[in-house]
């Protein structure tokens, strides 16, 4: 049950008929996704909660970073940056070992509004659906690597090597596909559009 201070409205009540498990979505600080995600693991099996949780996921999709040297990097994306997803059977002694687990924010659900002072009122948890979660895991399991680099148009570079070496220009298009991209160089005092490769050039700040 929950700490004795804590007030009435802040308390946690499980709606009938929720007794089964379902997907709960629940914010974290920014960046520390894969924290949250260790330290419930590890609060679960303190406080011996294990049968109340039965997964943990942070969906991720692959993608490839490309590197200004030409190498590729194989590396995952978040989906959905700020949150994590928890199966799981909802009582009040489970929501106590999410809320109070370090950089967690709060369950994503209905707000219910204070009736006096400010700031939030207490946010009612709301599991989405099986078919929802489903889709999500689907999608971030046949998704297809993507490729990425750290460049984009109206990013000024500097030309490493090639006839063109030292020149300095404005990305205009980049095809991280074909490890290219296509900047304006003043040349002969004029702008022209000119192919590069992405080892060829360094990004300037």
């Amino acid at each position: 049950m929950f700490a004795e201070d804590r007030t009435s409205e802040d308390e946690f009540s499980l709606s009938e008929g929720t007794d089964g498990a379902h997907w709960y979505v629940v914010q974290v600080a920014s960046g520390c996704e894969k924290r949250v995600k260790a330290n419930l693991e590890q609060r679960i099996k303190t406080l011996d909660v294990q049968e109340k949780f039965l997964q943990i996921e942070i969906p991720q999709t692959p993608t490839i970073k490309l590197k200004k040297d030409g190498t590729r990097q194989t590396a995952q994306e978040k989906v959905f940056p700020g949150y994590v997803l928890i199966r799981m059977y909802m009582d009040d002694d489970a929501w106590q070992v999410v809320k109070n687990t370090p950089h967690v924010i709060n369950f994503v659900g209905t707000e219910q509004k204070r009736h006096y002072g400010r700031g939030r009122g207490h946010v009612t948890p709301r599991p989405i659906g099986n078919a929802e979660a489903e889709r999500i895991f689907r999608v971030t399991a046949e998704q297809e690597p993507v490729v990425k680099f750290d460049m984009a148009a109206g990013d000024k570079i500097k030309v490493l090597s090639g006839p063109f070496k030292d020149f300095e220009g404005e990305v205009i298009e980049v095809s991280p596909e074909r490890s290219k991209l296509k900047a304006l160089l003043s040349i002969f005092g004029r702008d022209t559009p000119v192919e590069l490769e992405f080892n060829q050039i360094e990004k300037l700040s």
